[in-house]
């Protein structure tokens, strides 16, 4: 990609509520957000000062991609306006391809986390308990071993810098009560288990995900955020997938290892990225999205 890399928007004519780790979010009107994917990676829960060139227009093709692909399980935020229809026009070139804009709804205070095969965390979990998050399962599996059934492994919305923590099913009940806690689950899982089988198809395994829902003034359920990105999942190439070992992913592997490898201690300030880093992680990103889309 050769066009700069977008670290963060400067709006001026809607108002900035909210930049997160990677997306920015401005007010159009009392219905209505402007969503931009910038183009910031973070890492460890830091954001990083070196942005991947197109990141953001990855995730927004691949998140419209399954948003338009699984909208007969939930209905999700998105409107169909023109992101750059709510801009000024010398604005335009910070929201063409990398914005949303959505319906305001309430978001849940939980994140949906639906875990298909033994890796990352849930390993480190499963070796020590038995258990991935208190859910007891079978003896005897390896890394990257696929579970006999997807499971739905809630967790808490972390401030910015600071990291989510899994809870049990027990405690999304309490902050959502029993009903929509079951119908966030059975809406999670429905949503991995048709990703997952279509990806499957195109060469991709989806490991994990995590989904974020949020209500309307009803109380009616909606898909909101990304979707089935590689920020918000763990894809593995299919045919480099082997039981026992970690498989190489189509996500930001080469920061982590990089970074693991420059004895920082995970606090901010995090290093620069160097070229070759950006180069890399940037063309899986893209990989990813080729894959799935063509």
């Amino acid at each position: 990609m050769t066009e700069p890399a977008i670290q963060e928007t400067r709006l001026r004519s809607l108002r900035l509520l909210h930049r997160g780790k990677v997306r920015d979010l401005y007010a159009v009107d009392d219905e209505h957000l402007l969503v931009i994917q910038t183009d910031r990676l973070s890492a460890f829960d830091v954001i990083l000062p070196t942005p991947i060139p197109g990141k953001g227009k990855v995730l927004t093709a691949v998140s419209n991609f399954w948003f338009a692909k699984l909208g007969h399980v939930i209905p999700n935020h998105l409107t169909g306006i023109d992101p750059e229809s709510v801009v000024a026009s010398e604005e335009r070139s910070q929201v063409v391809g990398r914005a949303f804009v959505v319906r305001r709804l309430k978001p849940l205070p939980i994140e949906a986390i639906v875990r298909g095969y033994v890796a990352g965390s849930g390993w480190k979990d499963y070796r020590a308990t038995g258990a991935i998050c208190g859910i007891a399962l079978p003896p005897g599996l390896q890394e990257a071993s696929k579970l006999p059934q997807p499971i739905f492994t809630p967790s808490t919305k972390a401030p910015k810098g600071t990291h989510d923590e899994n809870i049990p099913y027990a405690e999304a009940e309490r902050l959502l009560g029993s009903a929509r806690a079951a119908e966030v689950r059975d809406a999670a899982i429905r949503l991995y288990r048709e990703a997952a089988d279509f990806a499957a198809t195109k060469g991709i395994i989806i490991a994990d995900t995590k989904f974020e829902f949020g209500t309307d003034a009803a109380g009616k359920l909606y898909l909101i955020d990304e979707a089935l990105t590689p920020d918000s999942s763990r894809f593995w190439p299919r045919d480099q997938y082997r039981v026992g070992m970690s498989p190489p992913s189509f996500d930001k592997q080469f920061v982590r290892d990089w970074l693991e490898a420059q004895h920082w201690n995970k606090q901010p300030p995090a290093p620069a990225l160097p070229a070759d880093v950006l180069a890399k992680t940037a063309a899986k990103y893209e990989e990813a999205a080729r894959l799935l889309m063509g």
